[in-house]
C-alpha cells in the first residue's frame, strides 16, 4: 500500500469581525435610509434603459459587475482605502490631497455635483452627530466627495477599512439595482438574484482597491461618461444623473 502523507487544512482566512458598535455604525452609514439623496441618482442607467442598451437582468448584472471591475467605482473604493490611512496619520494636507483628486476623476458635470451633493450631506450630518470630526470635514472644503466623508465617518468609528470598503461598494450596487428595477422594469426578487450574484466580484474588487498602487489608478468607463452627458437630453428623467 502507498504510504501517503495528509497536507494539514488550513482554514480560508477570515476578515476580523466588527465589535458590535462599529458593524452597527456600519450598518448605519451603508442604510437606504442615510440621508444622502443616493436614491436620486442612476449614475447613467437611465440613459442606458431607455436607449434599449439594459433591458435585462443579466445586462443589468454584467453593467454593475463591468463597473465593479474596472469603472471608476473601484477607484472610489481605493481613495477610501487612502482616506482611511490619510486620516489615522492624522495628515488632513494628504485627505485634501485625495478630495480634490476624485474632483478631477469625475467625467461629467453631474457625477461630479452628485459626489459633491451626497458628500455634503453626509458632511453636514457627521458635524450634528460626531463634532469630533470637525477637522477632516474642513480640510476638504466646500466640496467633499461623498468617498471622502464616508472615509472619515468609517475611520471615526473604528471601522476596519476592508470591511467598510466592502459595505461602500455594496450599498453602491444596492442603489443601482434599485434603479434598475424601477427602470428595466425587473421584480424585486430578480433584484435580489442580481445582489447575491455580484457578491463574489464585490469582494474581488475590495481586495483588488485595497492592493492598487496610486500609479496605477485608472478607470475604463467612458460608456458611463456618455451615457451621464445624454442623460439631460432624454424626454422624460425619473433620475438626477
Amino acid at each position: 500500500m502507498e504510504n501517503r502523507i495528509d497536507s494539514p487544512i488550513h482554514p480560508a482566512p477570515s476578515r476580523p469581525q466588527l465589535p458590535t458598535e462599529s458593524l452597527l455604525r456600519l450598518l448605519q452609514l451603508t442604510s437606504p435610509t442615510l440621508p444622502v439623496g443616493a436614491y436620486t441618482y442612476s449614475e447613467g442607467l437611465e440613459t442606458l434603459v431607455q436607449q434599449q442598451q439594459l433591458t435585462t437582468a443579466e445586462a443589468l448584472e454584467r453593467w454593475l459587475g463591468l463597473e465593479l471591475s474596472h469603472g471608476a467605482i473601484r477607484l472610489e473604493a481605493a481613495v477610501i482605502f487612502q482616506g482611511m490611512q490619510a486620516i489615522a496619520q492624522g495628515a488632513p494636507a494628504t485627505l485634501q490631497y485625495w478630495n480634490d483628486w476624485l474632483s478631477a476623476l469625475r467625467e461629467t458635470r453631474e457625477m461630479r455635483e452628485q459626489s459633491w451633493q451626497m458628500g455634503r450631506s453626509l458632511h453636514r450630518l457627521l458635524h450634528t452627530l460626531e463634532p469630533a470630526s470637525a477637522e477632516m470635514l474642513e480640510a476638504c472644503g466646500e466640496h467633499c466627495n461623498f468617498a471622502i466623508a464616508f472615509a472619515i465617518a468609517a475611520q471615526h468609528w473604528q471601522i476596519d477599512a476592508q470591511t467598510a470598503v466592502l459595505g461602500y461598494l455594496q450599498s453602491w450596487v444596492s442603489n443601482l439595482v434599485t434603479a434598475g428595477v424601477r427602470l428595466i422594469p425587473l421584480g424585486q426578487t430578480t433584484g435580489q438574484q442580481i445582489l447575491l450574484n455580484l457578491s463574489p466580484i464585490l469582494e474581488e474588487t475590495t481586495i483588488a482597491a485595497q492592493a492598487l498602487n496610486p500609479d496605477a489608478f485608472y478607470a475604463c468607463g467612458c460608456g458611463v461618461a456618455i451615457a451621464s452627458m445624454n442623460h439631460e437630453t432624454l424626454y422624460s428623467r425619473l433620475f438626477r444623473s
